[in-house]
């Protein structure tokens, strides 16, 4: 529904208009009078938009010229039609230069009238429609490469349903340029490993370049080229070519090799690249799928280009590691030659078929289940040995890859026979469970918090430190914290219980106990006779 003004200083005049138009029929919902220029004003500024101004021209507190001219600065979508009894070349060319709807000459029939008002909001309800498509328009342009990354990544997680009749339709709903007849070649880019130490900003700039470098250097292979983010470190590249030939792929493949020859020199990354059979889009969720079965299961191999197709399946490893071996080599204390066989049985896999992601996280089980039993046998806490951010880390990763699980052989071997060598120095140990217990007296320590700090079961903790002291650990905790009440009694103005909170104690009377059984006096007797003693000195 449209609202007009009327504007005419004959008061007959605009009554005679509202009374004789069908305003219903028009679609006007609301009239408003005004009856010279300034009343006109006055109502665009109270009231909501104006969609219709009929307006005189010649009235005597100012023209209707000029007030079409205040309208267009101040409410230019108003559509403006003059009536006046003067046939004036000069007013009509005026009304046309300042851009009125139309023209028309008192007395006019009231329906030409109307037919004219017709017009006008017709023409409203046109550059209406024309701005909002304008509008879908410049969004369109602004976040078209969104809207086509959005589509392609529907269909790769099965959102929009993997037929081709429903990807067509939503293409077309979503007015993204697509043919049923398009094949697509997907090429998957995976980072393995950065080189270095990133923090999430730096890692995230890196991402970007790999992206920007990808886009330039496959992208433009094919008549059609998207990338889209698959997870965390990898990429899908799907190109599309007028004709796909064995030169076709050989240019792609030496795309790739490039690219990841650039990624390792600039990016400082190890990375893969799986190339996928050609596919129409309806076929492109399930070779994705394929390309990252494929990534999980390259345990063997980085900065490669790999092809999903005459990839076998794989028989079991030629042998199986000696275990036996390695734990004697662990048991005497041979950490660098123990790694050396990993890596090399590891290395070995490598060259022959069979080694899959299953497979060497199978590898890591076994490995794990030698090392911890050999801590077990020293009554070291494994858990608590590998419970550090470095160690956790590499054990995430160690399945990924076989440079990986050799690292992380490397670095528990080297942990865990390093701590046993220090463990077997038994004084060493013992000096760092007494520098733990001298730090938290204040707090509350039990004997299995300093065993968990030197990552020992609490029993053989205790039969070391009593070999080395000749008392147990839990004695110790215990007159450590009767000799620092007694230093804080003696040279201090602390209450008692401050004290007692000082030296771990939140019950006031168990700390006086004990205080008493090791002593022979309570805290106020000791502090009184050392001020006594002082006194007499």
């Amino acid at each position: 529904m449209s609202r007009l003004l009327l504007v005419d200083d004959e008061v007959h005049a605009v009554e005679g208009i509202k009374a004789a138009v069908n305003w219903a029929k028009l679609g006007i919902s609301e009239v408003l009078t005004a009856y010279d220029i300034h009343q006109a004003r006055e109502i665009y500024n109270r009231n909501s938009p104006i969609d219709i101004m009929l307006c005189d021209i010649e009235m005597p507190m100012g023209s209707g010229l000029e007030l079409l001219g205040w309208v267009k600065e101040h409410s230019p979508d108003t559509e403006s039609i003059f009536l006046t009894c003067h046939a004036d070349f000069h007013y009509a060319k005026q009304a046309i230069q300042l851009g009125s709807f139309d023209y028309l000459l008192k007395p006019m029939p009231i329906p030409e009238l109307e037919s004219v008002i017709a017009k006008a909001i017709d023409k409203k309800a046109e550059e209406s429609k024309k701005t909002a498509f304008s509008q879908y328009g410049q969004y369109w342009i602004q976040h078209q490469p969104l809207l086509i990354e959005r589509f392609w990544l529907d269909i790769l997680n099965r959102s929009i349903p993997s037929r081709s009749d429903t990807i067509r339709i939503a293409a077309e709903d979503r007015n993204i340029p697509y043919s049923e007849q398009m094949r697509f070649v997907p090429v998957m880019i995976t980072v393995k490993r950065w080189h270095k130490s990133l923090n999430m900003r730096d890692e995230k700039i890196l991402e970007y370049a790999l992206r920007n470098s990808a886009e330039e250097l496959l992208l433009k292979l094919g008549s059609y080229g998207q990338l889209l983010p698959l997870s965390k470190g990898s990429l899908l590249a799907i190109l599309s070519f007028e004709s796909w030939t064995d030169n076709e792929a050989q240019r792609l493949r030496k795309n790739c090799e490039a690219y990841i020859r650039s990624c390792r020199q600039y990016f400082y990354c190890d990375l893969s690249c799986y190339v996928g059979n050609r596919a129409r889009a309806h076929e492109l969720p399930v070779m994705t799928d394929r390309l990252q079965d494929l990534d999980r299961n390259n345990v063997a191999f980085d900065n490669l280009v790999l092809l999903v197709e005459g990839q076998p399946s794989a028989p079991p490893p030629p042998y199986e590691p000696e275990l036996q071996v390695w734990s004697v080599m662990l048991t005497e204390g041979s950490p660098e030659k123990l790694a050396e066989e990993v890596a090399r049985y590891l290395n070995g896999l490598t060259q022959v078929a069979g080694l899959d992601a299953k497979r060497l996280h199978q590898f890591l089980q076994d490995f794990l289940q030698m090392v911890y039993s050999f801590l077990q046998s020293k009554d070291i806490q494994a858990r608590q040995l590998f419970g550090d951010d470095e160690s956790m880390e590499m054990s995430l990763h160690a399945s990924r890859s076989v440079k990986d699980m050799i690292d992380w052989s490397r670095h528990i071997v080297s942990k865990a026979t390093e701590y046993v060598r220090s463990v077997e120095r038994s004084a060493s140990v013992v000096d760092r469970a007494i520098g733990y217990v001298g730090q938290h007296l204040d707090k509350s320590l039990t004997r299995d918090d300093i065993a968990k700090h030197v990552y020992l079961n609490p029993d053989y903790l205790d039969r070391i430190f009593k070999k080395e002291t000749g008392i147990s650990v839990t004695e110790y905790v215990v007159q450590e914290r009767m000799a620092v009440a007694r230093r804080l009694l003696s040279n201090s103005n602390l209450p008692v219980y401050a004290v007692a909170l000082q030296v771990g104690f939140t019950n006031f009377s168990h700390f006086a106990r004990i205080f008493k059984k090791y002593t022979n006096r309570s805290p106020l007797e000791f502090r009184h006779e050392e001020l006594t003693r002082s006194d007499d000195r």
